[in-house]
């Protein structure tokens, strides 16, 4: 029997990236998968065929995460569509990079509302659902630059370190009823994002990591699968940093 057979889970900012292939583990280890982006575009349809392909229940939908009355709707027909909530993956993420000092109101907000206020409203949408199964894995994608900050990434970094305080307040708080909620906080992971890097700032971010290597979309997929199933059922509040040792 897979891992998680049976269970349905919703990941958000799943058309591409690191959401996608969190999406595609969970689906690969027989969880049906609804997941979210701002639109169902050609990446989302794709995304959609790779894991109808893995013999699962699958559907994507547009949805702006970041708006409540948006996210509670997409939560709605989702349990009408599959009938549970059993994982919550928060992966909607976005950067607007700059120094404080130069940073607009405008970047600021944004940042915040679609990687922190978004996992709020999914949070808050799902909880009914999860709290009269009395099971749910509830998983925040932070980042390391959330435990250790950034430079130029006050918005990036607030954002992320808000991931973690909500799992932890998450754990606390719905515990009783069978809920858990974790954060994983990825390092430097090779994505369509960082691959627009040069390839000298790639090797020098290799050459600062201890396993001397970026991090793929799969290495952090994996620790969600963890999260997601039974292997954690007594892990809770917790926060699991993928980075191939760069920050310990």
């Amino acid at each position: 029997m897979k891992l998680l057979e049976g269970k349905v889970a919703i990941v958000t900012g799943a058309a591409r990236g690191i959401g996608k292939a969190i999406a595609l583990k969970l689906a690969s280890e027989g969880a049906d998968v609804a997941f979210t982006d701002l639109a169902v575009d050609d990446n989302a349809k794709s995304t959609e065929s790779e894991i109808a392909a893995l013999g699962v229940k699958v559907k994507g939908y547009a949805s702006n995460a970041a708006l409540y009355e948006d996210t509670h709707s997409v939560v709605e027909q989702i349990v009408k569509d599959f009938g549970r909530i059993d994982i919550l993956v928060n992966n909607a993420g976005i950067t607007r990079d700059g120094l404080l000092m130069r940073m607009s109101e405008a970047q600021w907000d944004t940042v915040i509302n679609v990687n922190l206020k978004s996992a709020f409203n999914f949070t808050h949408a799902v909880a009914p659902t999860m709290m009269r199964q009395k099971a749910g894995s509830i998983i925040n994608m932070s980042s390391v630059v959330g435990v250790s900050g950034n430079a130029a990434q006050a918005n990036y970094s607030a954002s992320k370190a808000g991931l973690i305080g909500l799992a932890k307040s998450v754990a606390k708080e719905l515990g009783s009823r069978g809920i858990r909620a974790n954060a994983i906080a990825p390092g430097f992971i090779i994505t369509e994002m960082t691959n627009q890097l040069s390839d000298e700032v790639k090797a020098k971010w290799a050459e600062s990591i201890p396993l001397k290597r970026g991090g793929t979309p799969e290495d952090v997929a994996n620790v969600a699968l963890f999260l997601a199933s039974d292997l954690s059922s007594y892990v809770s509040g917790q926060v699991i940093q993928v980075c191939g040792g760069m920050n310990t």
